[in-house]
């Protein structure tokens, strides 16, 4: 019930929907009770006679007509109305969902796998609309039609409405002991189902390296796993449904039959009329046909209410970076930058680093070097608040960044990134993503300025070619080129390269590197190096170790030193 308050709660901005809709199903559960009265009325004028026959067939017929018209009319409008809102508010359930996962810290990605979070967004948000557009129409339905057909029961014969109640404590006893048994194996298969589908994106993600290291044969049989165990589930739910589905229609056949049954000798002996049994019987699958769709609804309702708890899940989930209430913006910056007693870890086991100082002033280059996992792309991370320090701050000229908003704090940063990501789009689309309002001049500038525009303007549709879901059809070289040109672009005072120039072979490197070096000037640029050649010419040079930061200064000066940095130096040179 938490979960389904929780949906009605979201949705009540589309309320007017809802309670249209549920006059229409009123109106049209309402009409639909004369069928029976009708078929009463015809009868008990063909047993007990009448002067004008046919007249009165032809009165009670266009009464039927009538009531057949608006009960389609009721339930046309109550399920347009219905399926108006749910859908509408499933537009605004999968936004919400989206718009907070974008809030999320990097952490949050590492811990949850895309395809599992996708599935929520895409397929399990629609749980919702199977709630407000079936589950609770047709509860309302079965609720109206249970207590409207229950006070007919008792206006034809009283007598014979209590024999029928005799049934109705072992259905909802059957139904309730359904729902208690089934509840855990829908939640259970909804989790299986998240998983296959994050299995599955997560293999077609990745099917070059399914297809270099011959792995078909094992992700194959892990699919099949998973999805045995998915239609293990749905088995098991099937089992239990047909199980109790006919127990159900037994205990409503024998209702049927008891009425029948005293309902015979009660006509025998002129306590019934016939009419009446007739309607009595006809109003009795009306009043046992709620309690018997209940377990039909009550399976379709715990389907439902899991995925919708899978999707709040996201949404009740707390951003670990969150702006201050009273957050500033932050102006287009100088670009100074300081870490004050700085200690960060992924893990409450380990620091990545410990209590480190660095300031770094406007305008400078400054490179970061060190083996693999001493927190050189950590510290980047740090500055554009992709995480938060466990101790100390990170200030941009002279304020925390803790205490700027996040937006204008990124405005001033551009990245450019080891693993190179562009957008199924065009060239030109991915060029000008952080800045959409530049020119055409502008994004040709920054391409020429990146080394791309070459390459660019030999392909088929130039700058309007698709590249293809993560750029799959341009080489790891030219995805760098584009990359670095949407961060040239954006022309920020601070510039961070994590390993920009790792997927370019020595000619295009050093072209490159001169166009970055070019870029740099008159801006702040961290760059994340482990070919030390393109770093020499840096204004400083931190060389991390272990948790923390172990020399500091310019290429020659740590070369004379004869330290870490001019052991690694050789090591490449030689």
């Amino acid at each position: 019930m938490r979960t389904v308050w929780q949906v009605l709660k979201g949705a009540k901005k589309y309320w007017w929907c809802f309670a249209l809709a549920l006059a229409g199903v009123a109106i049209s559960t309402i009409a639909g009770f004369y069928t029976p009265w009708a078929l009463r009325e015809l009868t008990s004028l063909a047993t007990e006679g009448s002067d004008n026959f046919a007249m009165e067939a032809l009165r009670i017929g266009l009464l039927l007509l009538g009531a057949t018209l608006v009960q389609a009319a009721g339930k046309a409008a109550s399920g347009h109305l219905n399926h108006f809102g749910a859908l509408h508010y499933v537009s605004d359930l999968r936004e919400s969902v989206y718009q907070n996962l974008q809030q999320m810290s990097l952490r949050y990605f590492y811990k949850n796998r895309t395809g599992d979070l996708t599935g929520r967004i895409v397929n399990d948000v629609l749980a919702a609309e199977v709630l407000l557009a079936h589950v609770i129409p047709d509860y309302v339905v079965n609720i109206l039609t249970f207590i409207g057909v229950g006070i007919l029961l008792f206006a034809i014969n009283w007598a014979l409405a209590l024999l029928s109640l005799i049934m109705i404590p072992f259905l909802f006893g059957v139904t309730l002991w359904q729902t208690k048994r089934m509840y855990p194996i829908w939640r259970e298969n909804v989790k299986v189902r998240g998983e296959l589908s994050g299995c599955v994106q997560d293999n077609l993600s990745g099917i070059k390296e399914i297809q270099i290291f011959n792995k078909q044969a094992h992700e194959a049989h892990r699919i099949a796993d998973l999805s045995r165990k998915h239609s293990s589930f749905q088995l098991k739910a099937s089992k239990h449904f047909e199980t109790t589905y006919p127990l159900l229609a037994f205990l409503t056949t024998m209702g049927s039959v008891i009425v029948v049954i005293f309902g015979g000798q009660w006509i025998a002996t002129g306590r019934a009329s016939i009419a009446d049994v007739v309607a009595f019987l006809m109003y009795l699958s009306m009043f046992y046909g709620p309690v018997q769709s209940f377990s039909q609804l009550t399976e379709m309702a715990g389907e439902a209410t899991a995925g919708c708890r899978r999707v709040f899940e996201v949404l009740d989930e707390i951003p670990e970076i969150k702006e201050k209430p009273n957050a500033k913006m932050l102006p287009r910056v100088q670009g100074s930058l300081e870490f004050r007693d700085v200690t960060f870890s992924y893990s409450e086991k380990n620091n990545i680093i410990d209590a480190i100082n660095l300031t770094i002033k406007p305008r400078q280059t400054v490179a970061l070097v060190g083996t693999t996992g001493v927190g050189k792309s950590t510290i980047a991370s740090l500055i554009n608040r992709f995480y938060d320090p466990q101790e100390g701050s990170v200030l941009i000229d002279g304020t925390d960044i803790r205490n700027v908003t996040l937006s204008s704090l990124r405005d001033n940063i551009s990245m450019v990134l080891q693993d190179t990501f562009l957008f199924n789009g065009t060239i030109y689309e991915n060029i000008v993503y952080g800045l959409k309002n530049a020119t055409r001049e502008q994004v040709i500038d920054a391409a020429k300025a990146a080394n791309a525009h070459t390459f660019i303007e030999v392909m088929e549709s130039g700058y309007n070619t698709v590249v293809g879901e993560r750029g799959v059809r341009l080489s790891g070289g030219q995805k760098q080129r584009i990359s670095i040109a949407r961060a040239i672009l954006r022309n920020t005072p601070i510039l961070i390269l994590d390993e920009a120039t790792s997927a370019l072979d020595s000619k295009t490197e050093k072209e490159i590197q001169a166009a970055l070096d070019k870029i740099s000037v008159g801006r702040t640029t961290i760059v994340i190096a482990h070919r030390l050649s393109t770093i020499r010419h840096a204004d400083q040079i931190v060389v991390l170790e272990g948790t923390g930061i172990a020399e500091i200064g310019t290429h020659d000066e740590l070369i004379r030193c004869g330290g870490i940095y001019a052991k690694l130096h050789a090591a490449q040179a030689s």
